[in-house]
């Protein structure tokens, strides 16, 4: 008999499902694919619909209902949460009243009920007796720290865990062995790194939960050199946090709002420390603001750093797992694996709260059913592809009811095309097998264009995405090319990580650039590849190999015959504000929507301009 496991995270943000069989992720997906709200927190019904339809079957076991699995189990104990929101209201009493009774209104109104919430929402995924139904609490750092060891190619690790707040943990040091995952040390709310973060990305005019992405970009164009950007952090250290020596943080809630509060920041407080105001969101990027995101950085960084340390000092390891919110910061991971602690270094490509539910589905294969990993060597994650795949009949289904005319040919041509219109300049939607797990589209739903054309990251972020200007894009690059474009060489198969231009492709920017506005330090040519090419000659690399997404390999190895070339800027498929496409629907939606100039959707092809509708090519 099979084992299977449904691991649920839901109602704070990114809510997903994802399905375990025998220890295997054999399906996963984000609520806000299906919703098309971006960061839903909804209960994930669409979500666990196609875990136990489309993971069933891709399983052997055909369609599931929820009372044939062994169990579903939820990435954090709801109690625990209830327990931190009344204690921290008593100790900021007579502060934060307000904050308390709108949380306590939703509390007493759901949370407090669960079970009640998940055997509803299971319901409206599909009938089942509930009465068979085996309902299973984790804790949220327990569920971090599940997601980032079991699927890593490590037979031991040390593991660190690290976001705004769980239950009364905000992050943590394990240790993973076979298969049992052993708590060394907790970092406890309030005083948090994630918090800490997303307050600096508030006041830089960025929403919490979804801008820190864009404070990491606005760093580089901060100045390092420059006096303010050392004493902005003098005053972040001196005032706003303490870092110990073993990664703790100590954050001084005068200057602090999310404990009593509706804001991250007392803004006044913040001001009269800065010099300057909070930034509107939308307002202009004033140098203040690029050098407060540098300082952030730097301090995130460090903080980090220390954490991986005392991971290395309590574990004894040479390798290490990150998972938690802050381990998508790809600048800070690639600074503790530059700092050489660690040998080797793995992070789960869903870090944030959606990979909770894969860490709570295969943490009670583990540790509850006690049963033990496999042996591999290799992570087993499929290439973050794990998500909804759609056949010929639902693509055409879906071309006509948008009047779309298009072509299907076989993959020579479809290959050829694509490589081609890329080499043209062209800009291009990439929807192939799979969706992604994770925040970044890996080359499934993906929007692709040429890396060595210097104005390509100006038209991307302005006439596709709708985004700022200044945001930086991914380099997708042929595995076995990293070395000849990139300093590390190493191997980043979900554009997590940073690496440099090497050298000898590195262009130097002209005299005065630095005075620039970031929006007008856009398309310089920094290197042979100015698209992808941040200031400070990083880029958060995608390293594509030929087993993980043999269709995306195929792809660049075109475009490298044509070019000379194996690399191309890889973005997500959707424009600003929407999450990254699913279905052909949505694919055919934004592509109509935006200047994309063609479609590839399996083997059909869609131009703004096609022959006939149905033709054969």
């Amino acid at each position: 008999m099979s084992l299977k496991i449904l691991g649920i995270s839901a109602f704070y943000h990114d809510s997903a499902a994802a399905l375990s069989v025998d220890g295997e992720i054999v399906f996963a997906a984000h609520e806000e694919r299906f919703t098309r709200k971006k960061h839903d927190r909804s209960f994930p019904a669409n979500a666990v619909k196609a875990c136990l339809e489309q993971g069933g079957a891709r399983a052997g076991l055909g369609a599931l209902a929820p009372d044939a699995l062994d169990a579903v189990v939820f990435y954090e104990k709801p109690l625990l949460k209830f327990e931190r929101l009344l204690e921290t209201a008593y100790a900021f009493a007579p502060r934060g009243g307000g904050q308390f009774v709108l949380s306590a209104k939703a509390w007493a109104g759901e949370k407090l009920f669960m079970k009640r919430l998940l055997r509803e929402g299971l319901a409206a995924a599909a009938p089942y007796d509930a009465a068979k139904l085996k309902l299973l609490f984790s804790e949220h750092h327990l569920s971090h720290a599940a997601s980032a060891f079991y699927p890593s190619p490590f037979e031991e690790a040390a593991i660190v865990t690290a976001d705004g707040a769980g239950e009364w943990a905000c992050g943590g040091i394990f240790r993973g062995a076979g298969a049992g995952i052993e708590a060394l040390r907790e970092q406890r709310f309030p005083h948090s790194l994630g918090l800490l973060y997303s307050a600096f990305t508030c006041y830089a005019g960025f929403r919490v939960n979804s801008g820190e992405y864009k404070l990491m970009g606005l760093a580089p164009y901060g100045d390092p050199a420059g006096q303010r950007v050392k004493e902005i952090k003098r005053k972040i250290l001196a005032e706003l946090v303490s870092l110990g020596e073993d990664g703790s943080v100590w954050l001084n809630q005068d200057y602090f709002d999310y404990g009593a509060g509706l804001r991250m920041t007392d803004d006044a407080r913040w001001a009269a420390l800065l010099g300057f105001p909070p930034r509107a969101p939308e307002g202009p990027l004033l140098p203040e603001y690029c050098d407060l995101a540098l300082a952030a950085q730097q301090v995130t960084e460090e903080a980090l750093i220390r954490l991986a340390r005392e991971a290395a000092r309590l574990t004894g390891s040479r390798n290490l797992c990150l998972a938690g919110g802050v381990a998508l910061n790809c600048a800070a991971a690639s600074a503790v694996l530059r700092e050489g602690i660690f040998e080797r270094l793995w992070l789960q490509p869903a870090a944030g709260d959606a990979g909770g539910a894969v860490g709570a589905a295969l943490g009670a294969h583990h540790i509850y059913f006690k049963q033990p990993r496999k042996a591999g060597g290799s992570d087993s994650m499929s290439g973050a592809l794990l998500g909804p795949e759609y056949t010929d009949a639902e693509i055409e289904a879906a071309a006509g009811a948008s009047g779309l005319a298009f072509n299907k040919v076989s993959d020579d041509a479809l290959f050829a095309e694509a490589a081609a219109l890329l080499a043209e300049g062209r800009v291009i939607g990439w929807h192939q097998g799979r969706a992604e797990w994770g925040p970044r589209a890996l080359g499934n739903r993906s929007i692709l264009a040429d890396a060595r054309d210097p104005g390509m990251q100006e038209r991307v972020n302005l006439k596709i995405k709708r985004r700022e200007a200044f945001r930086p894009f991914a380099p997708a690059v042929l595995a076995e090319d990293a070395a000849a474009w990139f300093e590390g060489g190493f191997s980043s198969p979900y554009m997590l990580l940073l690496d440099r231009v090497r050298q000898d492709r590195r262009k130097p920017e002209p005299p005065g650039t630095a005075a620039l506005a970031p929006s007008e330090r856009v398309g310089i040519a920094r290197s042979d590849l100015p698209a992808v090419t941040h200031l400070d000659y990083t880029a958060r690399l995608q390293t594509v190999d030929g087993k993980a997404n043999p269709r995306f390999h195929r792809l660049l190895s075109g475009f490298k015959a044509l070019t000379g070339c194996g690399v191309l800027l890889n973005t997500s498929f959707n424009v600003r504000g929407e999450p990254i496409v699913c279905s052909p629907e949505d694919s055919l939606r934004c592509f109509m929507a935006t200047g994309l100039d063609a479609l590839f959707i399996g083997n059909y092809i869609f131009r703004k301009a096609a022959p006939p509708a149905g033709r054969q090519g």
